[in-house]
């Protein structure tokens, strides 16, 4: 087993409120009970465990600072953060910040660039499908807010280094070509488009039944226009999937079978598993030790029987899965969405029809650019 991504929940409120949030809208009320920021005092020893770890482990691992929002820290803040974990890890280590892009500013983007972390920005598509779903406490559409933000960190001089990419979750009632068009327009290096958080006892938004095939569809067209496009912009989902399906490996947790090493750090120090196990029940996420930065050595924690528990709950468990020829490309799909109240994670994704529905259609379209040959 081995550590390939931690994320440090640097702050555990947020500055908006979206409708789909696994942290605070689906069910899990833990960061109530966090502090609102890291203390210096977490910080310092939050960084001094990853040196350990980077030093006894030389495995190469990424560290994302998180939230609710980061931003939220302001530039003084964020400063002191980045420069501990930078003289902490080695420079080769990537440092990352995934925001919702309201608080970009020159400030930020000059720090992140002295600091070497880039920025990856949320935003789900044009205005009206936007603020549909990603709105301030208030109810109102923070849209305009975050294109500012974008416009201000692809016009940085060190573009190149600091923008990696746009997240955005499906909404099925979309058009795809209406997001794909709108996303190239923010040109950015990559985008990661994700399935909307839920599970078998409450149906992610948009799906009928666990049977129904909406989302499936979306991303079925979303694949037609992606590959007649000469000059894509990248989608590392479907880009994984169409290398699973031609026997390559992918690159994320929640495609093939590929293993992957997740922890998180809450704002007080307490060490978790990946937090969009949230979203299955209160606590999904909370190992039954209390393991904590201020007090635990990663390379033990990496090393017990628990952890090594929720590493092989990546690995579908259920028999509809061990035995369906799509198994290698789809990998059983992410953990939470395989979540039932009667029977835990030992079921398929409550997206298993839409992920075979788009891996044939990736499929016909590989065996049409064979035949064409």
């Amino acid at each position: 087993m081995k550590l390939d991504t931690v994320l440090i929940k640097v702050a555990s409120r947020c500055n908006i409120n979206c409708s789909y949030c696994y942290v605070y809208n689906l069910g899990d009320t833990s960061w109530k009970g966090m502090p609102a920021q890291i203390s210096i005092e977490t910080l310092e020893a939050v960084s001094d465990r990853l040196q350990a770890f980077s030093i006894t482990d030389k495995h190469p691992f990424a560290t994302v600072l998180h939230g609710g929002e980061p931003l939220l820290l302001g530039a003084m803040k964020l400063r002191l953060v980045l420069k501990e974990l930078r003289e902490k890890l080695p420079e080769s280590y990537p440092i990352g910040i995934q925001t919702n892009g309201l608080l970009i500013t020159n400030e930020i983007l000059d720090l992140c660039s002295e600091m070497k972390t880039s920025i990856s920005v949320s935003v789900d598509g044009p205005k009206e499908v936007h603020d549909m779903d990603r709105v301030g406490h208030d109810g109102e559409g923070t849209f305009d807010k975050v294109l500012s933000g974008l416009q201000l960190l692809s016009s940085h001089p060190d573009r190149e280094f600091l923008y990696t990419g746009i997240l955005s979750v499906v909404n099925p009632a979309t058009d795809p070509e209406e997001i794909y068009a709108f996303l190239k327009t923010l040109n950015p290096p990559a985008v990661d488009l994700l399935y909307r958080d839920g599970n078998h006892t409450t149906l992610p938004t948009g799906k009928a039944s666990p049977g129904s095939t909406e989302y499936g569809s979306w991303f079925a067209r979303l694949l037609d226009i992606y590959l007649a496009d000469p000059r894509p912009t990248r989608i590392r989902f479907l880009d994984d999937l169409i290398k699973l399906a031609l026997g390559g490996l992918g690159t994320k947790d929640g495609a093939g079978v590929t293993d992957y090493g997740v922890l998180v750090i809450d704002t007080d120090g307490t060490i978790t598993k990946n937090d969009t196990l949230k979203s299955s029940f209160d606590g999904a996420d909370r190992f039954h030790q209390n393991w904590s930065a201020m007090k635990d050595d990663l390379a033990k924690i990496i090393a017990s029987g628990e952890f090594a528990d929720y590493h092989a709950l990546q690995k579908p468990s259920s028999p509809v899965c061990k035995t369906c020829p799509d198994l290698a490309v789809c990998g059983g799909g992410m953990t939470l969405h395989r979540w039932k109240n009667e029977t835990g994670f030992n079921n398929p994704s409550v997206y298993c029809s839409d992920q075979k529905l788009l891996i044939s259609r990736i499929r016909e379209h590989l065996c049409e650019a064979e035949s064409g040959l």
